[in-house]
């Protein structure tokens, strides 16, 4: 913020709290003075969205510190959630690569650029793509391979649950409770198929 804009923002700040502002013509100076240091960095607007949400909800003066760790905490949200792209210049070109760095992180920072989330590198005709490939992948192996094993293993095709009777070597679930993926510990609607082996075996 500039210092010609803090007069602008107390006066603004004054219209919902006059607690705010000095009348006396030394002090306003000083006032002024200590408030631009300490918001140098925050843009005019951000100063006046802080003062919006601190009215908001309480009752007390708001402080420079007030402004300053809001726009701290905002910044830091915004720096989260960007992955921080490659620029796109010459990785060779040491001082573009970095000044593009820069000036892109810096943009997403000031709010002047919205970050660059994860899915917005994971959306459109390509994610589509993945999720029909995962779909075909089936919850534990390819839908292929399932169906070749399931000519093998007619019984453990007909009957999804077949092997809860037995732990299972692979995952480790007790008997009576379904297979899970260690991955994740998602449910597996099929048993693993070591398990319907040592099943079939305890059948036998």
């Amino acid at each position: 913020m500039k210092p010609s804009e803090v007069p602008q923002l107390l006066a603004q700040i004054a219209l919902a709290d006059p607690r705010v502002r000095r009348e006396d013509e030394f002090e306003l100076r000083a006032q002024i003075a200590m408030w631009a240091g300490i918001l140098a960095d925050v843009p005019y607007d951000e100063a006046i969205a802080a003062a919006h949400q601190h009215y908001a909800k309480s009752t007390w003066p708001i402080l420079p510190a007030d402004i300053a760790t809001q726009w701290a905490a905002t910044v830091r949200d915004r720096m989260r959630r960007d992955v921080d792209p490659t620029p796109p210049v010459d990785p060779d070109n040491e001082t573009a690569y970095r000044a593009a760095l820069t000036a892109h992180r810096r943009a997403v920072a000031t709010g002047q650029q919205p970050p660059v989330e994860h899915r917005v590198l994971t959306s459109g005709p390509a994610a589509a793509e993945v999720e029909r490939r995962m779909a075909e992948l089936g919850a534990y192996m390819p839908t292929s391979v399932r169906e070749a094993l399931a000519q093998n293993r007619p019984e453990a095709s007909r009957t999804p649950y077949l092997g809860l009777t037995v732990p299972c070597p692979h995952c480790r679930a007790e008997a009576g409770q379904r297979c899970t993926i260690p991955a994740s510990g998602r449910r597996m609607p099929h048993a693993h198929p070591s398990r319907v082996d040592a099943a079939q075996g305890a059948a036998a």
